[in-house]
């Protein structure tokens, strides 16, 4: 049976920082949160953390919105973790599971999850790295473990096979939730849908493509065809 945008059972997660374009898709019957980081927030030609964030959780006080902390040093992290989850009762504190040394976020993040602190811990990729962000996230307050599975699956590995292994473990935390980020293609949500993962992170123009799940291929031929005969028209082409 064909999937349609209506049978997915998946929470989409925006994934960017331009704001005209988050409170568009706050309209959005599938859009279900909002994730930001630092290089989105970059392209996106946002100056001012705060006030963006400010401007953006006023906005949108009811769904999921992560904001990243952006320090490399963990004492400074954890700080901006703790103000950055004073912005408002639907913000999660982004931490990466490591940072750019390697040392890793484990203890910091068990110990601001216990104080009811709502963590995202991002940039998770391996089996290890899953493991011992459960380890430290169960049992406290609602959290959220980013596995990137469209970065492993641009080093040529399958990811679905780790995926459902990770989302069947979470699955077993109540207060965990996995989200499959990274993605590269609509496909992915359908098939981060087959599998019971809780949450995937898209780009604005790649929720918009989920309008056409269950369209008759037939009619996607056909406006393809009328893509190519309008821009060849367009471009004025003779021979």
């Amino acid at each position: 049976m064909t999937m349609t945008a209506a049978d997915l059972k998946i929470k989409i997660f925006s994934d960017g920082a331009d704001k005209a374009s988050m409170l568009e898709l706050a309209k959005h019957p599938l859009v279900k949160g909002f994730t930001t980081n630092p290089s989105l927030m970059r392209k996106a030609g946002v100056v001012n953390y705060t006030s963006f964030a400010a401007e953006v959780v006023a906005a949108i006080p009811d769904r999921h919105i992560s904001f990243e902390a952006f320090s490399d040093e963990l004492p400074e992290m954890e700080r901006q973790a703790r103000t950055i989850s004073t912005w408002g009762a639907n913000v999660y504190a982004k931490l990466p599971v490591t940072n750019t040394r390697g040392e890793p976020l484990y203890e910091m993040v068990h110990r601001l999850s216990r104080e009811g602190i709502k963590v995202n811990l991002t940039a998770v990729f391996t089996h290890d790295q899953v493991t011992k962000a459960i380890a430290a996230l169960e049992g406290g307050a609602p959290a959220v473990i980013s596995v990137f599975a469209g970065r492993i699956a641009d080093t040529g590995i399958d990811p679905m096979p780790a995926m459902r292994d990770y989302v069947a473990r979470m699955r077993q935390t109540p207060n965990i939730e996995c989200i499959w980020a990274s993605t590269r293609e609509p496909f992915n949500i359908a098939q981060a849908d087959s599998i019971g993962c809780h949450i995937i992170t898209a780009p604005a123009d790649m929720i918009k493509k989920t309008a056409t799940f269950g369209r008759a291929l037939e009619a996607q031929s056909l406006d393809t065809i009328q893509v190519f005969r309008q821009d060849s028209i367009a471009a004025c082409f003779t021979f």
